[in-house]
């Protein structure tokens, strides 16, 4: 059975500097990247399974509070409502 190597896109290899030259394929269950042009190889460690961190946008949404309806008074200003003789 081959392996199937893929081409990425815009990396570059970190030895030679060498662009659109880097392969991914997957040997005995990790992912290794390596340069065709200089031969650099280097395995790439999967990282474990870390929680989450929360942010706004994916913690529980809060159930709103109660809050008591309170009547808004408005008070006339007393620069406008002075009539000129």
């Amino acid at each position: 059975m081959s392996t199937v190597k893929r081409f990425i896109a815009g990396a570059v290899c970190p030895r030679c500097a060498a662009m659109d030259r880097v392969v991914m394929y997957e040997d005995e269950g990790q992912q290794v990247r390596e340069c065709i042009d200089c031969g650099f190889r280097d395995v790439i460690a999967k990282e474990p399974e870390t929680p989450e961190l929360e942010t706004r946008v994916n913690r529980q949404a809060k159930a709103p509070q109660a809050t008591e309806a309170q009547p808004i008074r408005f008070y006339p200003n007393p620069k406008l409502s002075s009539k000129k003789d």
